[in-house]
């Protein structure tokens, strides 16, 4: 009887393994391709969280790195020593952050090489360092495939890199529409006794608490629409689900101007759906961003989408159609597209509504899957042909 052949093994190379939108999605592929096509390992340079058990398949290895703050050459050599006794088929980097794993990865004879491009660096929000744009060129040879999340970065990769076309995949994020799903009525409850009844109007965000987020700009919006319409207190609510070092100093802005008992910040939750679903209003306030996975998920849900015109938001949120887009920074635009809302509580319905149409039709977890695999299939298979 002929033995069964192993499925090719995939490292999946990450900074940290921590809630984020690009580390659910790797979740998600990994949960999601077929176990008999690939197996897994997730390497962190860093470390990992308790977010690491939201893998499902028990075969899949995980390993850290401890990687020290700054330039830590040595790191390197942990690498290559665990590439050479994993002996994966392909390596996925992802970000900047990773970028420099090609180099151990090829001295480590791995076939296949993948980058995916992600969003944009919390220091180069704007993809005009010079350094960073050389040390993309620099590895350019060492990788085979470039996954590019949005258009934007499809094109910075072309552009700034002069990365070619054919070897570049858009890919954008997908959702788990049966995860992610519409309320049964209007929204769900909130789960904080006397908070918001079904007569208050929740607008809310979930997010990391940090610069680049700009959470504090949605915090200044509301403050500035309670302070427009005094009136407005008895009836609008504030959610910011999320952590990072941010959130004190939110708090901090709400105390101050008088508004804390209108707000919710819960730090992190593992009940993202049901809170999405129970926001009227979801809203993005980053300075940056690839393709947002909570845009996707609120959009799920069935709620309207306010984000800052960064990055990809512009390919998910169709202005007067699923939401409102705003300049980044700039809270009065965001204050004055709640406002909006608040005014017309039917146009948010029909905006979440479409929202979900789009996702249903466009955004899909099936297709994002499919297009991982396809670029996954097509360095095995040239290996294949190359071994004949």
């Amino acid at each position: 009887m002929a033995e069964r052949a192993v499925a090719p093994l995939i490292v999946h190379l990450v900074h940290r393994l921590d809630v984020g939108g690009m580390e659910n999605g790797l979740v998600n592929l990994i949960n999601r391709l077929p176990p008999e096509r690939y197996r897994h390992a997730v390497v962190c340079m860093t470390g990992f969280t308790d977010f690491a058990r939201r893998i499902e398949r028990p075969d899949v290895g995980l390993h850290a790195l401890h990687k020290r703050p700054g330039k830590d050459p040595a790191v390197y050599v942990r690498l290559w020593r665990l590439l050479r006794r994993l002996r994966p088929d392909i390596v996925h980097t992802r970000n900047l952050a990773t970028l420099e794993g090609m180099l151990p990865a090829a001295l480590a004879g791995v076939p296949g090489r993948v980058h995916g491009e992600h969003g944009r660096d919390v220091h180069d929000l704007d993809n005009t360092r010079r350094r960073y744009r050389w040390l993309r060129r620099a590895y350019r040879p060492l990788v085979q495939r470039y996954i590019a999340l949005s258009a934007e970065l499809d094109d910075y990769l072309r552009g700034a890199v002069g990365v070619p076309a054919a070897r570049i995949t858009r890919i954008y994020n997908g959702v788990d529409t049966a995860r992610f799903h519409p309320p049964a009525a209007a929204r769900d409850p909130l789960p904080v006794a006397g908070f918001a009844g079904p007569d208050e109007v929740v607008i809310g965000s979930v997010g990391r608490m940090e610069a680049v987020k700009d959470p504090l700009n949605l915090v200044r919006a509301f403050l500035l629409l309670l302070e427009r319409r005094p009136q407005a207190r008895a009836h609008l609510r504030l959610v910011m689900v999320g952590d990072g070092p941010l959130r004190v100093r939110a708090l901090e802005l709400l105390e101050r101007g008088g508004a804390a008992r209108l707000a919710w910040l819960p730090g992190s939750r593992d009940d993202v759906p049901a809170l999405l679903r129970a926001l009227d209003v979801f809203v993005l306030p980053s300075l940056a961003e690839g393709i947002s996975n909570t845009v996707l998920e609120a959009m799920a849900c069935a709620r309207p989408v306010v984000a800052t015109r960064v990055g990809g938001n512009p390919e998910l949120v169709i202005e007067g159609e699923t939401g409102r887009l705003v300049p980044r920074a700039d809270p009065q635009a965001l204050t004055a597209a709640l406002a909006g809302y608040l005014d017309e509580p039917g146009r948010a319905r029909s905006h979440g509504a479409a929202g979900r149409r789009r996702v249903e039709s466009q955004f899909g977890l099936e297709a994002m899957v499919a297009a991982y695999q396809a670029v996954y299939d097509g360095l095995t298979r040239r290996r294949g042909a190359a071994e004949d």
